[in-house]
């Protein structure tokens, strides 16, 4: 064989094993990169410092609590919960405990001075009727709530199901109250403030997961 093709031949073998290697390469990068998870958009491509950190695969949310709130919780409440969190992924047990808190407080407030506008948007019909009521029976008898509230001690899950698309979560509430009522003229006629006594109830709220808004309603009241 001439020595000119040969030489060819060992050429066009060293060009197409160069060839193979770079798109092997090529691939092989490619490949790597395609296993890699992609970053949802709520998850940020660096950390505060500005560095930038690898995707990480996005996880199912599980349902955020702490030991104390689910103290003693039954398995139909910790069922109804989950099923709470699958349909409504923004829900976060933490946060809803916060906001009913602080909604035993405006509802309590606002029931004490007589407020009827500010108990119909955070009540349903029926409980705010109930409010209502009770502060048109206060007002015939000239009567007025001097009631301080001291401080919630705790606020535990007390049962929660999820009724088709209503969401429905019954919190117990152990706080401390100091109540006052006064004659039309302000003097006291029951309670001390300097005695604050405990109070036990327990509070439902109810939201539609179906529902944009955010917002949760009182939907019953009951005596712990």
């Amino acid at each position: 064989m001439d020595n000119v093709v040969i030489v060819e031949i060992v050429i066009l073998a060293m060009i197409a094993a160069f060839l193979g290697l770079r798109l092997y390469s090529v691939l092989g990068r490619r490949a790597e990169h395609e296993e890699e998870p992609v970053p949802t958009r709520f998850e940020k491509s660096g950390n505060a410092s500005g560095a930038a950190r690898a995707p990480q695969p996005v996880q199912p949310s599980p349902v955020p609590f702490r030991p104390r709130e689910l103290a003693g919780a039954s398995p139909a409440t910790e069922r109804g919960l989950q099923e709470i969190s699958a349909a409504d992924r923004s829900f976060n047990l933490s946060a809803f405990l916060d906001g009913a808190k602080a909604a035993y407080a405006m509802i309590l407030e606002a029931f004490w001075r007589g407020d009827r506008d500010e108990l119909k948007t955070l009540c349903s019909p029926e409980v705010y009727a109930s409010f209502a009521g009770a502060i048109d029976a206060r007002e015939q008898a000239g009567e007025q709530l001097d009631n301080r509230l001291v401080r919630i001690e705790e606020a535990v899950i007390h049962a929660a199901v999820l009724d088709r698309r209503t969401a429905r979560i019954a919190v117990q509430f152990t706080a401390d109250i100091a109540a006052v009522t006064r004659d039309r003229d302000g003097n006291v006629i029951a309670g001390s403030l300097d005695d604050a006594i405990e109070s036990r109830d327990i509070w439902t709220f109810s939201r539609d997961v179906g529902s944009a808004g955010p917002d949760w309603v009182l939907e019953e009241t009951d005596v712990a």
